[in-house]
């Protein structure tokens, strides 16, 4: 059962994810909040949040930054109607899981939440590259970071390989013909190196890549 908590200031919108979510049989809705200090009171008693970016008293970026550094923190995928917003780049660099438009669909919805929970990132590949492209222009260069360079240099030169190709904005399938390997194996592999640089999506990877001077 996944424990979920909507985090969203419009009552109207909390009510229709409630109605959308409200028939799945493995999603249990456990919390609803109006503001990101409400949020955080119940943090460790769920497994995935759905939380807005914009919201009075704490928007959804500062909470997303504080559940991080809890050691049960959920899983956040970012709701917003903002396909471009900075806000959105800077939570999914805080750690947020997922980033979905408001009008997504319920079925899109639903796949991102079993996603997030089992803990695949989900972000539309159309706006992870914009993302991507954003954390990399030269307007967003910070020097060599040095922590960034030792992180990367625990990768392989395979893992490496396919880092700096994520972090270029390509999708699996392409990395896949530039690198001739298969989907599968580049999927397999870019999971990896999530887990050995901790990285929670492929903005962060970016980031990282960025850093470390490797772009």
């Amino acid at each position: 059962m996944i424990r979920l908590a909507i985090v969203d200031d419009d009552a109207l919108v909390r009510t229709g994810l409630r109605l959308i979510l409200g028939g799945e049989a493995d999603i249990q809705i456990v919390a609803e909040a109006a503001n990101g200090v409400e949020a955080e009171k119940f943090a460790d008693g769920v497994d995935v949040m759905l939380m807005d970016i914009r919201m009075p008293v704490q928007d959804g970026l500062a909470t997303t930054e504080k559940l991080m550094a809890h050691p049960t923190a959920p899983a956040v995928i970012v709701l917003t109607t903002f396909e471009a917003d900075d806000l959105v780049l800077r939570a999914l660099g805080a750690g947020a899981a997922g980033f979905l438009l408001k009008d997504t669909s319920p079925a899109r919805l639903i796949e991102a939440i079993h996603a997030v929970a089992a803990g695949e990132p989900m972000l539309s590949p159309a706006i992870t590259r914009r993302l991507i492209a954003a954390a990399i222009s030269p307007a967003a260069a910070t020097p060599m970071d040095s922590a960034a360079s030792a992180s990367l240099a625990t990768l392989t030169d395979r893992e490496r390989e396919v880092a700096i190709e994520v972090a270029r904005g390509l999708p699996n399938a392409e990395i896949a013909t530039r690198l001739f390997m298969s989907v599968a194996t580049v999927k397999a592999t870019v999971t990896r190196i999530f887990q050995k640089i901790d990285t929670a999506n492929r903005v962060q990877l970016a980031i990282k890549v960025r850093d470390a001077g490797l772009l």
